[in-house]
């Protein structure tokens, strides 16, 4: 699917071929289920239907900071969203869902079931429903909540423009990978500013605006985003991000979370799926691997 420099769009477009690229399976312009399939459900109050991307990591970091603090009301079942196969199209996915996209998260504590999704939303959530990681008012929540739409806004340009166009396009087009590399780039700048004159993204406390934050612009800063991305971005120049990156990769709650409903990296690294705390002892994929 090569550059064609003298393309002109039509007055009125059409779906008549695959768009190619990485997810070109899975990439269609309507919405709604492809196919009848019910979701499991376990034994807890929160279930999590999800996939260890980013926006994914989020949710997991947050629940598993909120079990380190004590809240065992944040005890959760993390079921695997293959999204490559298709299934958050299934009836049940889309029914908690209706964007189809991870991660979804139905609470089942309270006498009707409470489905959340978008990842932002789920965060604020259960921020609110345990009492942890958010103000309660006044500018400190004014800040965390502005830093933490900052990052819903502008992790598209991350994933869906710079991500897509560097590594995952059918061919590299150098006016789409420019335009998005100049913007994740001030992205940077705007984080690297801003945590050089505060510990945490929202002030002296870490919240769910660095939950939020982290899984994206950590893994950027850390060079697991996009292959050779890091170096191409130059993200070593960035050291306050870096500072804050390392410290929340020391918490015991952001390293679970970041192996929960994992498919890639090293066996150990990965928790397909999770449903007990033990899961994490004995179920990692290095564990099931061996034991086949």
């Amino acid at each position: 699917m090569p550059d064609d420099p003298t393309y002109t769009p039509p007055a009125v477009w059409t779906w008549n071929k695959a768009s190619g690229g990485r997810f070109a399976n899975i990439n269609r312009p309507v919405a709604g289920a492809t196919h009848d399939k019910e979701l499991p459900v376990g034994r807890h109050p929160l279930q999590l239907y999800s996939l260890g991307t980013p926006n994914g990591v989020k949710v997991t970091v947050l629940l598993e900071e909120l079990l380190a603090l004590g809240h065992t009301g944040a005890e959760y079942d993390a079921w695997l969203i293959h999204i490559g196969e298709g299934d958050q199209f299934g009836s049940g996915f889309v029914a908690i869902n209706p964007n189809s996209k991870i991660p979804a998260l139905l609470d089942r504590s309270g006498p009707e079931p409470v489905r959340v999704f978008e990842s932002g939303a789920i965060l604020l959530y259960l921020a609110e429903k345990f009492g942890a990681f958010l103000p309660a008012g006044g500018a400190a929540r004014a800040e965390c909540l502005s830093w933490l739409f900052w990052q819903m806004g502008s992790a598209p340009f991350l994933g869906g423009g710079f991500g897509h166009f560097y590594a995952y396009a059918p061919s590299k087009i150098e006016y789409a990978i420019d335009r998005y590399a100049m913007e994740v780039k001030r992205q940077l700048d705007v984080l690297d500013r801003r945590l050089a004159e505060s510990r945490f993204v929202a002030g002296d406390d870490y919240t769910i605006a660095d939950i939020a934050i982290w899984p994206w612009y950590g893994a950027l800063a850390k060079g697991q985003l996009y292959g050779e991305s890091g170096n191409f971005l130059q993200v070593q120049e960035y050291t306050h991000v870096q500072r804050w990156t390392e410290e929340i990769a020391q918490r015991p709650g952001a390293r679970r979370g970041r192996m929960v409903n994992r498919m890639q990296g090293k066996p150990e690294s990965q928790l397909r799926e999770r449903h007990e705390a033990s899961d994490f002892d004995t179920k990692t994929q290095d564990k099931l691997d061996n034991a086949a």
